[in-house]
C-alpha cells in the first residue's frame, strides 16, 4: 500500500475560492483536474513529491451526487464548511482488500481538460463516509506516467498528519499494510474529541513548512 492522495472539501464559497487561498499558503498552482462523472463531483490537483499529490473537491449539481457516497461526503463537508475530508491508498492487487472489507471495488473515472480519461477502481469510500480516519482504497488503471502526481514537476513534500483515531482501528480494517502506508510521513494519533479524521497536514514547501 501506498499513501495515494489528499482529498480536500471546497469551502461554501466554492472552488476558486479555497483554491485561491491555498495556493497562497503552498506557493503553488493547482491544475484542473476534471470531473468525476460517477460521483458529481470536480477536483483540482496539486502534485506532490513521491507519487502523491492533493485534491481540492468540489460536488456538482448532479444526480450522481446525490447517489454516490464520495459526492455525498463532499457536500457534507463542504456545508460543515470545507476543508480536510478523507485520504487514499493505492494498491497493486485489490484481491486482500476487497476481502477484509466483504464488498467488490467498484470502477472511478475522471476526465481530464485534455480528454484522458483517468480509470481506477476504488473501495472503501462508504466506510470512509462513516468513520473518516479510515482511508478509501484505489487500485490505478493507468500508465503510471498519467498518475496525477506526474501532472508537474513539484517540489512540495507532504511530511506529516495529524489524525483524530488510532493505528489500532486502521489495522484491524485494512491490516497493517495500511498503518505501515504511513509511515514515510510523520503522523500524530490524537484521540477524537468529535469526529475522528485528518485534523492538520504539513507540506515542506521552498518557503518552509506550511500547516493547514
Amino acid at each position: 500500500m501506498h499513501l495515494d492522495h489528499l482529498s480536500f472539501a471546497a469551502g461554501p464559497d466554492g472552488l476558486a475560492a479555497t483554491i485561491a487561498d491555498l495556493e497562497a499558503q503552498l506557493g503553488a498552482t493547482f491544475l484542473d483536474g476534471g470531473a468525476h462523472p460517477r460521483f458529481g463531483t470536480r477536483n483540482m490537483i496539486l502534485p506532490l513529491r513521491n507519487r502523491q499529490y492533493l485534491e481540492v473537491v468540489e460536488v456538482l449539481d448532479h444526480p450522481a451526487a446525490d447517489k454516490a457516497a464520495f459526492g455525498q461526503v463532499v457536500r457534507e463537508r463542504t456545508e460543515a464548511g470545507g476543508g480536510w475530508m478523507a485520504w487514499c491508498v493505492s494498491v497493486d492487487d485489490m484481491t486482500e482488500v476487497e476481502r477484509r472489507i466483504g464488498r467488490h471495488a467498484v470502477p472511478g473515472n475522471r476526465r481530464r481538460p485534455d480528454g484522458f480519461n483517468l480509470q481506477w477502481r476504488q473501495i472503501g469510500t462508504s466506510s470512509m463516509k462513516v468513520d473518516p480516519q479510515l482511508p478509501y482504497v484505489t487500485k490505478w488503471e493507468i500508465e503510471e506516467s498519467e498518475h496525477p502526481s506526474q501532472m508537474a514537476e513539484s517540489d512540495i513534500h507532504l511530511v506529516a498528519v495529524q489524525m483524530a483515531g488510532s493505528p489500532e482501528r486502521l489495522s484491524d480494517w485494512l491490516g497493517e499494510p495500511a498503518v505501515t502506508a504511513l509511515e514515510q510521513i510523520a503522523v500524530e494519533w490524537v484521540a477524537p474529541n468529535a469526529q475522528p479524521g485528518i485534523m492538520s497536514v504539513t507540506f515542506r514547501t521552498g518557503a518552509g513548512d506550511v500547516t493547514i
